[in-house]
């Protein structure tokens, strides 16, 4: 990869993004070094600019980042690095240093953690007994959630739309986990249809 890092003074700007959801977590600044140390190690390094030395994110709290993904901008002069992060990016404990009010991408996030419970099944998690029960259940619970998203938006309130809506999203990432699927298909697919 050939990134400029004489446009910025030997460093280039970093933009830090959480692989699954997305959300944008948070910028620095790496010089060469520090981007060599990261493809390496395969854990974020950054040039600090207060401390005058690399720094690798984590290396106090222990939320590293760990690299999924290196893109580099059309000028040559910015990183993009998706992660996958071990804990909150920000200092102050947030996930992200942007103080988003809420993550703009959960469903995604969601995905994952039906991911990990099947990965990591937890008795007693509504996730692990709508896999014990199988396909069909699972497939039957799709059912019911989207006829009762369409009578709250015919009869019901608001609020009511949303829960029903809400669950029937939830039970619908779980029939796609069921079959080995997940959102990137679906939206590949989307994309597609849209042409």
């Amino acid at each position: 990869m050939d990134i400029d890092f004489s446009k910025g003074d030997g460093l280039v700007p970093v933009i830090i993004q959480n692989e699954q959801t997305l959300e944008v977590l948070m910028l620095g600044y790496m010089n060469s070094e520090a981007f060599q140390k990261t493809r390496n190690e395969g854990k974020v390094t950054f040039y600090s600019r207060s401390k005058n030395r690399l720094w690798t994110k984590g290396e106090t709290s222990g939320n590293f980042l760990y690299v999924k993904n290196i893109s580099i901008d059309c000028d040559q002069d910015t990183i993009l690095i998706q992660v996958n992060p071990t804990g909150p990016t920000c200092h102050t404990g947030a996930r992200s240093c942007f103080n988003t009010e809420y993550n703009q991408n959960f469903i995604l996030e969601l995905e994952n953690i039906i991911h990990d419970r099947y990965q990591n099944p937890v008795e007693g998690s509504y996730v692990n007994k709508l896999r014990l029960k199988g396909l069909n259940k699972i497939a039957q619970k799709v059912g019911e959630e989207g006829v009762e998203t369409v009578i709250a938006a015919l009869n019901e309130t608001e609020e009511d739309l949303i829960n029903e809506a809400s669950d029937l999203v939830f039970h619908l990432l779980v029939l796609l986990k069921e079959k080995n699927l997940d959102l990137k298909t679906i939206a590949k697919n989307l994309e597609k249809r849209h042409k």
